[in-house]
């Protein structure tokens, strides 16, 4: 699913095959963002237990940091000149993460999951970083792309501390 850089002149030092390889990088970030807030507002929503209170508040966090990251990703596509696709149709054509879709699982299998989806999203961001400064020269987006991957890394952290 190829994006199209934009009709309008964008002169930033990236070639239109470089700027077309980023956007495709980033609206997959972005598909997997998606998909990832979704199934952490679904468990905030539906997380029961004796730790209801904590997990529905740190759930609250986490996709209140998705909707950020969400949103920065997007423009960073714009910035780039071209469109950031914008339907669940779409993002779930492109999204390497996983929907969880029927009952919800138990507390600590919702933290698990989602420990897996941020360690996964570390593991492409990190490539999808590397790509970005070697292949396409854009070390704007390859720093962009670090420090998604850091947020990343803090909320998998702080899930996997829960399960320890």
């Amino acid at each position: 699913m190829k994006a199209t850089v934009a009709a309008e002149k964008v002169d930033i030092g990236l070639s239109d095959k470089q700027r077309d390889g980023v956007v495709e990088i980033l609206n997959n970030t972005l598909a997997d963002l998606h998909v990832l807030y979704v199934k952490t507002r679904n468990y905030h929503w539906n997380v029961t237990g004796i730790q209801f209170r904590d997990f529905h508040k740190l759930l609250e966090d986490q996709y209140d940091q998705l909707s950020e990251a969400i949103d920065e990703v997007a423009e960073r596509v714009r910035q780039l000149g071209a469109p950031a696709p914008g339907s669940m149709q779409e993002y779930l054509k492109r999204a390497r993460l996983k929907e969880d879709s029927g009952t919800p699982p138990d507390a600590m299998t919702m933290i698990a999951n989602l420990r897996d989806d941020h360690e996964a999203a570390i593991r492409q961001l990190r490539a999808d970083a590397d790509a970005c400064d070697s292949q396409f020269n854009d070390s704007g987006t390859n720093d962009f792309l670090i420090g998604l991957m850091q947020q990343h890394e803090k909320t998998a952290w702080m899930l996997r501390a829960i399960l320890e």
